[in-house]
């Protein structure tokens, strides 16, 4: 089976493209290489350099036919869309529509989507469960449920099957310093270093970290399972950034104190993710606590510093 990842060389794309090859199935990758890496991608998958914003795209689904789409491309830094709403709409929303359009075309048998908790926007200290209110507060929050509702309509006029899947903050191997789940990568690069992070306002705002291989796994789940379904993918615990800044530290054995900055726009305060539905539908569940991903991570971190990159 043919499968078509877009942002395929990028930190979770590639990650995805890992576990379809372990699974057996046949990816083929589209990334314009603005974010992700032509190294992250196996030489003995089809590569294509294209934006999914571009007509050109649809040259890709009329060579490869693919029998399955998983849309991971997308700009995914909340303070970049809330200074450029233009930019975050073209490449989030408009490149999602060009894409369902050219499944509708080429007959795609499922479309999933990577969506994100930012969707919820502000929410109470609690679990977040896939019913609670629709309230984002970024351009990005918005970009993202608007994509969504593009998906739900086109599923409801030409009946193309989809599952989205909305991350909690995605972290691990290959990040880079920008997004939201990036705090990991930025500590870990900083605290390596022996530079002080920032963190912004005081610190307590919490997160649901979620390891980017659950991640991929969901993805791939999704293939067979959770039709037309809206799945929350996190982990259903919390971390304060405080908290993750500690561990980090104690895990470096460094002692280098943070510098504290005022809080961003469009940052929430709570962000914990209730999993219940991916458990039951997926039969998806993490196989990573925050500690063993924690671990995986630094490793990979350490790497790259003694390769002297």
């Amino acid at each position: 089976m043919k499968v078509l990842v877009t942002g395929g060389a990028g930190f979770i794309g590639s990650h995805v493209v890992d576990r379809l090859l372990q699974s057996g199935y046949e990816p083929i990758v589209v990334d314009n290489l603005q974010s992700g890496n032509r190294k992250f991608v196996p030489p003995s998958v089809r590569f294509v350099e294209v934006d999914i914003a571009s007509p050109q795209i649809e040259v890709v689904f009329a060579t490869e036919k693919p029998d399955v789409v998983i849309h991971l491309a997308a700009q995914v830094d909340v303070a970049y869309s809330i200074k450029n709403p233009v930019e975050d709409a073209n490449q989030n929303i408009l490149g999602t529509i060009r894409l369902l359009a050219c499944c509708h075309k080429y007959n795609v048998k499922k479309f999933i989507f990577s969506s994100s908790c930012a969707v919820y926007g502000e929410k109470d200290d609690c679990s977040i469960k896939e019913t609670f209110p629709i309230q984002p507060q970024s351009f990005y929050g918005i970009s993202k449920f608007s994509s969504e509702l593009y998906i739900q309509t086109f599923s409801q006029l030409f009946q193309l099957p989809y599952t989205i899947l909305r991350y909690a903050n995605v972290y691990g191997p290959r990040q880079s310093a920008i997004g939201e789940g990036g705090v990991i990568s930025i500590f870990f690069k900083n605290v390596l270093n022996g530079k002080a992070p920032y963190i912004f306002g005081d610190g307590e705002q919490t997160r649901d970290f979620v390891y980017v291989k659950d991640v991929a796994s969901a993805n791939v789940l999704s293939i067979e399972k959770g039709t037309n379904g809206i799945f929350n993918i996190g982990t259903n615990s919390k971390t304060s950034i405080n908290q993750l800044f500690q561990i980090i530290n104690s895990l470096t054995n460094s002692n280098i104190s943070p510098i504290p900055m005022p809080e961003r726009e469009g940052d929430i305060r709570f962000s914990q993710l209730d999993n219940t539905k991916a458990l039951n539908l997926l039969l998806w569940k993490p196989d990573y606590d925050l500690q063993k991903g924690l671990n995986e991570t630094l490793t990979f971190y350490k790497g790259i510093q003694n390769k002297g990159n």
